[in-house]
């Protein structure tokens, strides 16, 4: 043992193995000498549990022997009085950040237990915008304004905004279930959804038939190859998703009754009515060794995406602003049109709730107005008709007196 001073400590030479110093002045403190030669002050204490304990207070150079002896003073009283330094300082390390408790939703919750879609657009949330602005932070400490804020910073993205704030609810309610945050912690209670407008873009008749001119010689003008034209059609004919035709096999097509048995789909098993125009889609497909019903280029594999294709075949249709998805919206409008009614066109398109339709309310407008046109129009011609001549019957006098008169 030795009274460190900077002469002393300077003058120590690293051996193969760490060796420690230990001041004689003060009980407890010391410096440990790394085989690289770096020294640093540390504190060493037996804790509650009779366990030595060190607990370094910082490097040699950084902190002078007097400065490093002075906060060893403080930190031993602070022993004295109960603390353990070194297992704050552990704990400290090994706090578990949002960061690392998302890879735990991803892998223990969002890949097992959702759709693969929907899996990734929480990966997509997460990286783009939760991760930049909470990921650091400890689980534990994030707070309703840290929240808030991240649910602000994005008020020009009501949807991302709104995503964000739900995805954050989900994982912190699982938090809360696997015993990672205290009970009734959820930070994103009372905060408000900011209001989303509901997309209402749909075909109008002018543009399904640019459209349907595109797709008759989308192979000639070398916009698509004829599967991904077949796909195109399916969509709209059926008012399927994009994911249920490219995902859909022969083995779902029941050409007897003519509904595609879907085993799976966003809303779970279900069935999908095949008109007649998407039967004869379907008839002209030629039959090959793939089990797909849209096969990519390598025939072992469905066709994974359309959007390349789509905006080749949208531009030339001269309806840019259109989405697959809005093939959806234009066969629910199709039905309306023809008189079907919502709950119709809602089981039609496999809804699992009838909130889920009411989206769709808009889409009957116009069937309405033309059904009030129709009304209208028989009550005006009902108004303007020529009325019949009504014949009052005579009354017959009897000598002179009307019967039943004396």
């Amino acid at each position: 043992m030795a009274t460190l001073t900077k002469r002393v400590i300077d003058a120590i030479q690293p051996s193969e193995r760490e060796k420690f110093i230990w001041d004689d002045a003060l009980t407890g403190f010391g410096v440990r000498v790394k085989p690289s030669g770096v020294c640093t002050y540390i504190v060493q204490y037996r804790n509650a549990h009779g366990r030595t304990r060190r607990h370094a207070l910082g490097r040699h150079g950084a902190l002078t022997p007097d400065a490093a002896r002075r906060l060893a003073r403080q930190v031993l009283g602070q022993i004295a009085a109960g603390a353990d330094p070194a297992a704050e300082r552990k704990a400290r390390r090994e706090v578990l950040t949002l960061a690392q408790f998302a890879e735990r939703y991803m892998s223990e919750h969002a890949l097992v237990k959702k759709k693969a879609s929907s899996a990734r657009s929480d990966e997509l949330t997460l990286r783009l915008y939760i991760l930049p602005k909470l990921g650091a932070l400890p689980l534990a400490a994030i707070t309703r304004p840290d929240v808030a804020r991240i649910h602000h910073e994005l008020r020009d993205k009501p949807t991302s905004a709104n995503r964000v704030v739900a995805l954050l609810s989900k994982m912190m309610n699982l938090a809360e279930l696997w015993g990672l945050r205290p009970d009734h912690t959820n930070p994103c209670r009372h905060i408000r959804h900011y209001p989303e407008s509901r997309r209402r873009r749909f075909l109008s008749g002018d543009e399904l038939a640019r459209l349907g001119h595109t797709l008759e010689h989308g192979e000639q003008l070398g916009l698509a190859d004829k599967p991904v034209l077949d796909a195109i059609r399916l969509l709209l004919l059926t008012g399927a998703r994009c994911g249920e035709i490219l995902n859909l096999r022969w083995e779902h097509v029941d050409r007897e009754r003519w509904v595609l048995r879907l085993p799976d789909s966003k809303t779970g098993a279900k069935e999908i009515p095949v008109g007649g125009a998407a039967q004869l889609v379907l008839k002209n497909i030629e039959r090959t060794t793939s089990p797909w019903v849209i096969p990519g280029r390598d025939p072992r594999a469905a066709l994974v995406n359309l959007n390349k294709a789509w905006r080749r075949i949208r531009k030339h249709a001269e309806i840019e602003d259109v989405r697959l998805h809005d093939l959806r919206r234009t066969a629910a409008s199709a039905g309306a049109s023809v008189g079907l009614s919502l709950e119709t066109v809602g089981q039609i398109l496999g809804h699992a709730q009838a909130a889920t339709t009411k989206r769709y309310a808009f889409l009957f407008d116009d069937a309405k107005r033309e059904a009030a046109d129709l009304m209208s129009a028989r009550l005006v011609l009902a108004l303007k008709a020529k009325p019949a001549l009504r014949v009052v019957p005579k009354v017959r006098e009897v000598g002179g007196r009307a019967p039943g008169v004396r």
